[in-house]
């Protein structure tokens, strides 16, 4: 295992294998000595958690541990955090874990020192001016999977439980001060959240690259992702020892976390809604979904699908040979080939129709979505017809 760097794009990003034990050091370097450490239920009692708090401590830094938060986190969990943050006296917050402990640490972050409510600054138009900079915690991102990104993003997913949505609170201050990316740290993920994880980090780079709009360094950015992942992933779930393969699921993480600035599409505009109404797992559905939004998207993405096959070296460079590539893909890796298989119904296909059209990833899909198109290709999935 060769694979150490430093990156300071998009931002400080302390990337291999052992690099976990800079994080006392980074801590104090950002002015964190009462650090907050963030994460889920899951990872709460694991050994490497218990083991990152206790070299905080043994730093001599005042941290203590949150993880009171659902896998697709809630106001009720953001409302409970802040109370932990500011019942301790902290001053900065490690972002440890996948997704949702990544994003509820950003959250707490972001709205330690707020007094507006956290819907005031959905990503929507100019709202994130609403905020008050200075009222900003600085975070750390310690990422433990490799899909989400969510260490080099600019925002968090908080699920709205009145409406059942899932609202994107952004800032640009939002951004962690500085990543680990330690592989070692993505080894004891099961094989289905290996998998899971796995097929986000690729649907982030794909959408990203079919998204219409000029933006070349995205595009590059999630071409080289997908290459990684096609290389990787499968080792990452049948061999998860593999430091290698993890090494590169979690570069293409990063890359598609990035990318996506572009913009998303209808996998997510789908995803996002059938996860907040069945608390499905988010990379899951999102694989789920896949080859039926590449196949309703056909039309407009064919030539740059064909493209993205010959630079993946695929033996058909085609847009046929691309699908047979993520339909063999999901095979191997055991992603269900249609909803019922996640446990999802038709009894809101209406309802989820409709949610996926207002959702903001919507406005990337390459073909206009309406609810027409959108209902279109959840049948296609329920049913597991291409």
């Amino acid at each position: 295992m060769t694979k150490t760097a430093n990156w300071n794009y998009p931002t400080s990003v302390r990337f291999g294998v052992g690099r976990i034990a800079e994080l006392p050091e980074l801590c104090r370097a950002h002015g964190i000595l009462r650090p907050l450490l963030v994460t889920d239920r899951g990872l709460a009692s694991a050994p490497m958690t218990t083991a990152v708090l206790d070299a905080l401590v043994a730093d001599g830094l005042g941290a203590a541990l949150f993880s009171d938060l659902k896998p697709n986190p809630v106001e009720a969990n953001l409302t409970a955090g802040l109370a932990a943050y500011r019942a301790g006296h902290h001053d900065g917050v490690v972002a440890f874990g996948g997704g949702s402990g990544l994003d509820m640490g950003k959250l707490i972050a972001f709205m330690s020192g707020q007094s507006r409510p956290v819907w005031d600054f959905e990503d929507i138009g100019d709202w994130w001016t609403r905020a008050n900079p200075r009222g900003i915690a600085p975070v750390i991102a310690v990422p433990t999977t490799a899909g989400t990104g969510s260490e080099v993003g600019r925002a968090g997913v908080l699920t709205d439980e009145l409406s059942h949505t899932k609202r994107i609170i952004f800032h640009p201050q939002m951004m962690p001060r500085v990543v680990i990316s330690d592989p070692a740290l993505t080894v004891g993920m099961p094989a289905k959240i290996t998998a899971g994880t796995g097929m986000d980090a690729l649907a982030h780079c794909l959408e990203a690259y079919c998204a219409p709009g000029f933006h070349p360094l995205a595009d590059g950015i999630a071409v080289e992702g997908m290459r990684l992942v096609a290389g990787a992933l499968q080792r990452a779930v049948h061999t998860p020892d593999d430091l290698d393969a993890r090494a590169d699921m979690l570069a293409a993480a990063a890359m598609g976390a990035t990318a996506f600035q572009k913009g998303l599409g209808g996998m997510h505009a789908l995803a996002h809604p059938v996860g907040a109404l069945y608390d499905t797992h988010h990379g899951m559905t999102n694989a789920v979904f896949m080859p039926y939004v590449l196949q309703f998207n056909r039309s407009a993405i064919e030539e740059r699908i064909t493209r993205l096959a010959a630079y993946l070296g695929l033996a058909q460079p085609t847009f046929t040979g691309f699908l047979d590539f993520v339909l063999d893909l999901r095979s191997a890796i055991g992603v269900p080939h249609s909803l019922p298989q996640l446990g999802v119904d038709d009894t809101q296909a209406a309802l989820i129709a409709k949610m996926a059209v207002l959702d903001p990833s919507a406005g990337g899909n390459p073909l206009p979505l309406d609810e027409v198109g959108t209902r279109a290709i959840f049948d296609a999935a329920l049913q597991g017809q291409l």
